[in-house]
């Protein structure tokens, strides 16, 4: 029973920290492909500080009831607090320094006629 409720524990475990792999991967792709800067930052903001807290989350789960955890449950409030903050830091340097948001276009794609 209790080997059985060990090897859930771990592979939960891993599935959170490859859920978090998958997401910081995915605000790396959107770094790369969104258009602007401000679209980028958001992309990146989210999915750095989702991405984070589930690698953490499974690192808690591998660490089990110890001190490390604690540690790790620290870091991870710490990363849930500053990360968003830094990102509206650096978006509100970027508009109060001039640059502002591209206007959205909701027409679609131009048809030549």
């Amino acid at each position: 029973m209790t080997s059985m409720l060990l090897l859930f524990v771990h592979a939960a475990g891993w599935g959170l920290m490859l859920a978090g792999a998958f997401f910081i991967f995915t605000g790396a792709l959107g770094l790369i492909r969104l258009p602007g800067f401000y679209a980028r930052l958001h992309g990146a903001g989210i999915t750095d500080t989702l991405g984070a807290e589930l690698l953490i989350l499974g690192l808690i789960t591998q660490a089990g009831f110890s001190l490390d955890a604690v540690k790790l449950l620290l870091i991870g409030l710490i990363t849930f607090f500053t990360s968003p903050t830094a990102a509206h830091a650096i978006a509100n340097a970027a508009y109060v320094t001039g640059l502002r948001p591209e206007p959205h276009n909701t027409s679609g794609p131009k048809r030549s006629s």
